[in-house]
């Protein structure tokens, strides 16, 4: 009697994403430099061998894991930029609620914390994170705001500096998220979603034209 080769060919097909998905929860709970890639493999339940046959070093599974978390999140906002139809202020209000929804409120905001604390001991890593994340990030909010100006509904302000002020609180908000608000730490209560809409409320009024 024949087995069925379907259910590991299944397990073949979604190994990569096991592999990512053990990959980011040790870098969120050990840090980049302390995650052994062995413990990726055995996380994942595969051998070391297996691991390497998909990603050759923990560097390139580090940017694997990036790359599917935030590059493909931002390259997404970038084509929402060229085929909204609303207003801009409508564009950043979607932009921003989905970044919470798809990136800010799940395990893998916690490498915006990984970065921070590790990344200026990988100069290679940093190059990657700078043309990966940061510099696409800045020009997604950067056309927005252009597109804003050109459309009369914003003021003829520093894009690139209006960029880094939508940026900041989803950053701090992230980093809130797998610091302060991962320990049972009592203090000032605080609801991202609320204070992603106060600061969307903040900005805009600066930013939009007025009669």
């Amino acid at each position: 009697m024949s087995l069925d080769p379907r259910p590991r060919q299944r397990r073949k097909e979604t190994r990569p994403q096991e592999l990512l998905d053990a990959a980011l929860e040790l870098f969120v709970e050990k840090g980049f430099a302390a995650t052994r890639s062995e413990e990726v493999a055995r996380r994942a339940g595969v051998s070391k061998g297996t691991l390497y046959l998909y990603y050759p070093s923990k560097e390139e599974l580090f940017k694997a894991v990036v790359r599917q978390k935030l590059s493909q999140l931002i390259a997404e906002g970038q084509d929402m930029v060229g085929s909204f139809g609303g207003s801009t202020s409508d564009l950043l209000r979607q932009l921003m609620h989905i970044w919470w929804e798809r990136f800010g409120n799940t395990p893998a905001a916690g490498i915006h914390k990984v970065v921070i604390a590790e990344v200026r001991n990988f100069p290679e890593l940093a190059q990657f994170y700078a043309d990966e994340v940061i510099t696409p990030a800045d020009r997604l909010f950067s056309s927005t705001v252009e597109r804003g100006i050109a459309r009369g509904e914003f003021r003829a302000l520093p894009v690139h500096d209006v960029a880094t002020a939508l940026m900041a609180p989803m950053i701090f908000l992230a980093l809130h998220r797998h610091s302060f608000g991962a320990c049972p730490v009592h203090g000032v209560e605080m609801d991202p979603m609320a204070v992603l809409n106060t600061q969307l409320d903040l900005v805009l009024r600066g930013l939009e034209t007025r009669a």
